[in-house]
């Protein structure tokens, strides 16, 4: 995991993960940092599935937000992500590992991307949530890749 996260993360209230988990002992590392609330992807081992569900919901003051990776053979992964919950303020899915951040009807979609694994992007990235007065907004920082 980049060292970046570890500084970034530092001071937070809680840290969400959208799967593709692989090894718990990443589970493990961010929790040094804050609480973690996580589901599993189509990616994980065994040991991280046994742990955790494949979808959640998240209860943060009164707002509610929906945790899931997104995975699935219909639609793409917006869709399906906003298809697995109803009357969530925010989603947080993963799969595609490609960041979004956009609000469909009262709902955030919030996909970080992923600081590891950045496929077809220039660039790894994660996301931030920022919770106040009863709304939410997400944000994202990109790290640059090693030369």
């Amino acid at each position: 995991m980049p060292a970046e996260i570890f500084t970034a993360f530092t001071g937070v209230d809680m840290i969400l993960h959208a799967g593709d988990i692989m090894e718990w002992s990443v589970i493990e590392e961010l929790s040094t940092l804050a609480p973690v609330e996580a589901v599993y992807g189509n990616m994980d081992y065994p040991e991280v599935r046994r742990r955790l569900q494949r979808r959640r919901v998240i209860q943060l003051g009164s707002l509610q937000i929906g945790l899931i990776h997104g995975d699935g053979a219909s639609s793409n992964t917006v869709a399906r992500a906003r298809q697995a919950f109803s009357d969530v303020d925010c989603i947080v899915f993963g799969h595609s590992h490609r960041p979004y951040n956009e609000v469909h009807g009262d709902t955030l979609m919030f996909n970080p991307g992923s600081p590891t694994d950045r496929r077809m992007m220039p660039m790894g990235s994660y996301g931030m949530l920022h919770l106040a007065d009863g709304k939410i907004r997400g944000e994202h920082y990109y790290i640059e890749p090693a030369r």
